[in-house]
């Protein structure tokens, strides 16, 4: 039996042509069999629920409009879907139909994943933020479509969000199973962070951004196996590529920048120590040979040896060339230095040289500045401090040649950390492209195996922008298309939103076509603004990913930006996690139950409570990962695109410690467990108690917190005394002090 004769049994379709089929007739004789084969019955089905419009109301009353949606797909206490019946004649592709029910699906009531619309003839499905149908078929055809319906509107083609609390979560347990199953992998916890052990990643090449070594080796491990080949569409300074192929996977890199090409393939180049040292010996002595030691001497070289001219630097510079960058003597130096390394024949030497040369420019320009109270070697260039072209105050200058020299040291140790996995034998495993994440035209449909990648995020770096210098010294050309394919916000081109969004909802569709089934996409971002989340995750579900979950993730001490910018610059970022399955299940929409403003307002106060004390960063991951995780991101980025002001205007901050803190002797302004909220005040008083050597009786302590409790919440002494033991010690008959560090009990 076909599909269509199993739901609608012996239906005749011409019917709807009579007039006395009406809007009634496709509910009870269509829509009915429908949904009970799509696996809906009555304690799923709502119909006719009254809902007041919240946008129109009538009379000089503003009397309440009432809608009432004919069925509401429910999934235990979530709404799913919405669906109407018209009369066969109606027009349910476009117009007042499509809008009434679309009013149903945004209401703050429902907010559904889904809306549909059927009259008969045609079943039309819709997604809230889509103008296009997902899908439209007739349905005397719905053989040809079922598995595509069912695959959306079933009640398994939904998962749940998960319910956070504020209570002291157990530690994800992972477990590794004997036989490797892709789709049951786990989701790992933060990893502790060890940037610096690695001499591949570590002192070869600055670069604007780089993923912890340790992070990414650990997720290409659990994520794929030995063999399988990683990618890494925005490749930046590398790390997943060579991460990838020390860990015996094969790698694939590929970026915009010329310069981040530049810099893997220098650094993956298999070559033979004691050449590269005998090349280093013919550079010393052509350099020395040719060095200018006179201003005429100088002048001179400036006109022999070429050097990077006319190349304008972006808006914001202190100045408008690359050549102005340096002084004379400093491009006479760096044009002989270059110059004597192209003399060099064989190819990965050369390569090894210039990127030698190209870690070395950072210290030798007017950009570069050397760290308060260290030697003149023991700084940085401002790209990578400000992510401008700055002229320092005081420039610091170092020997070229002694630095070049220590650059040999650098490169030859992070040869030898590498070259028993990348070598002469297995560099056929790895592969440096330059191209843009939107079009991944060469790699075939379904042949890769993991996908881990850290875009940029928004408007903070414009690579192409700030890699000028060095492309310009480099000789890597970069094309107006390259520009205009570059996934920022802002930049010299002045890009908008709307084009960041749209190249990064590309890329995000590509990486689902190269992606195999039932494997992994790791996305690393970090941002306040929550609009930039929601389309990242609505990208990848409209692209067919499956949401599996996001995790904090450090990315090591804090930087000079964040020293710079406490309030507006995130320190560590967020790992979200896709599946590429068959049948991919949408995170259904929880029902609030109260205004966006009060969830954001209780994440805080929550996080705030649970730690005594909250980051930025931790109240940002917080309400991102609850957004994520309960399908709001959507009304917060309509509310919130930065959270500085609520949270200064709201909290307390302490510079100190860069947390935020309720404001001294201030209730909580949302509901949370009375416990939590009474551990809060107990520690905010031992620890200022701590402060004074004055330490409180139980009385004391009792009286301080019971005004602070909302509305009148009066707990037993009991509760108090028994949170109070929890974090506390008596010293007196009847004085209590704060438990040493790592004695106090955690919170249950």
């Amino acid at each position: 039996m076909d599909v269509r004769q199993k739901i609608f049994g012996e239906f005749d379709f011409r019917g709807l042509n009579s007039s006395n089929f009406k809007e009634d007739s496709v509910r009870e004789e269509l829509i009915t069999p429908l949904l009970n084969n799509l696996g809906y019955d009555s304690r799923n089905i709502v119909r006719s629920k009254q809902l007041q419009n919240p946008f129109v109301q009538i009379g000089t009353t503003k009397r309440p409009i009432s809608q009432f949606p004919d069925y509401l797909l429910k999934i235990e206490d979530n709404f799913a879907w919405v669906l109407d019946a018209k009369a066969p004649n109606e027009n349910i592709r476009t117009g007042k139909n499509v809008e009434q029910v679309y009013s149903y699906a945004i209401h703050p009531e429902i907010r559904t994943r889904y809306f549909a619309l059927c009259n008969g003839r045609q079943f039309v499905l819709f997604r809230p933020e889509q103008e296009k149908p997902v899908l439209c078929f007739d349905l005397r055809d719905i053989d040809e479509c079922w598995e595509r319906l069912s695959s959306i509107l079933s009640p398994d083609a939904f998962q749940f969000g998960k319910t956070i609390t504020y209570n002291q979560l157990p530690e994800i347990e992972r477990v590794r199973s004997k036989v490797f199953n892709y789709l049951d992998r786990p989701l790992l916890d933060e990893i502790p962070v060890r940037k610096q052990t690695s001499k591949r990643h570590f002192g070869v090449h600055g670069y604007f951004t780089k993923q912890s070594w340790n992070v990414v080796q650990e997720y290409i491990r659990n994520f794929s196996r030995l063999g399988d080949i990683v990618l890494d569409p925005f490749g930046g300074s590398g790390v997943t590529l060579v991460e990838a192929l020390m860990t015996d996977r094969k790698g694939i890199h590929i970026d915009l920048n010329p310069m981040s090409v530049f810099i893997v393939d220098g650094l993956i180049a298999p070559i033979k120590i004691a050449e590269l040292g005998e090349a280093f010996e013919r550079v010393k002595k052509s350099y020395h040979a040719h060095y200018p030691k006179s201003k005429k001497e100088i002048k001179a070289a400036l006109q022999k040896y070429p050097y990077p001219k006319g190349f304008q630097l972006p808006r914001g510079s202190d100045v408008h060339n690359v050549e102005e960058l340096f002084t004379e003597e400093q491009l006479a130096h760096l044009a002989i230095l270059k110059w004597s390394i192209k003399k060099e024949k064989q190819p990965n030497i050369q390569k090894t040289l210039l990127l030698m040369f190209s870690g070395l420019l950072n210290k030798v320009n007017l950009t570069y500045h050397s760290s308060a109270g260290r030697s003149d070697g023991r700084g940085n260039s401002s790209v990578f401090a400000y992510y401008r072209y700055r002229i320092a105050k005081k420039p610091a200058f170092v020997d070229i040649w002694t630095f070049f020299e220590s650059r040999l040291k650098k490169v030859i140790a992070a040869k030898k950390e590498i070259e028993h996995k990348i070598n002469e034998q297995t560099i056929k495993n790895a592969q440096v492209l330059k191209g843009t994440a939107t079009d991944l035209q060469f790699i075939k449909s379904e042949s890769i195996d993991y996908i881990y990648t850290d875009p940029p995020y928004g408007k903070k770096i414009p690579y192409l922008d700030l890699s000028t210098m060095w492309n310009a010294w480099l000789d890597l050309k970069v094309t107006e298309r390259d520009y205009a394919e570059e996934a920022i916000e802002g930049g010299e081109h002045n890009k908008s939103k709307e084009d960041y969004g749209k190249l990064i909802k590309g890329s995000i569709e590509e990486m689902y076509r190269v992606l195999k089934f039932d494997r992994w996409m790791s996305f690393v971002f970090a941002h306040q603004d929550p609009a930039l989340w929601y389309l990242i995750v609505y990208s990848a579900e409209t692209a067919g990913f499956e949401y599996a979950g996001a995790v904090k993730q450090s990315n090591g001490q804090s930087s000079f930006k964040k020293r710079q910018h406490p309030f507006t610059v995130l320190q560590g970022q967020l790992i979200i996690n896709f599946k590429k399955v068959r049948n991919p299940k949408a995170i259904l929409k929880a029902n609030l139950g109260m205004k966006i403003g009060d969830i954001i307002i209780q994440t805080i106060e929550g996080i705030i409570a649970k730690n005594h004390g909250a980051t930025l960063e931790e109240i940002n991951d917080e309400l991102i990962i609850k957004g994520l995780e309960l399908g709001f991101l959507d009304l917060m980025k309509q509310e919130y695109s930065d959270l500085t002001s609520l949270l200064t205007e709201t909290f307390e901050y302490s510079g100190e410690s860069q947390k935020f803190f309720i404001r001294e002797n201030q209730k909580f302004k949302t509901h949370l467990d009375v416990r939590l909220k009474i551990r809060y005040y107990v520690l905010a008083m031992l620890r200022r108690a701590e402060h004074r050597k004055d330490y409180p009786t139980f009385d004391e302590i009792v009286f301080h917190i019971i005004p602070l409790l909302k509305n009148g919440i009066t707990p037993e002494k009991q509760t108090v005394l028994s949170v109070l033991e929890d974090i506390g010690e008596r010293i007196e008959p009847d004085k209590w002090r704060l438990r040493a560090k790592g004695q106090i009990r955690m919170f249950d």
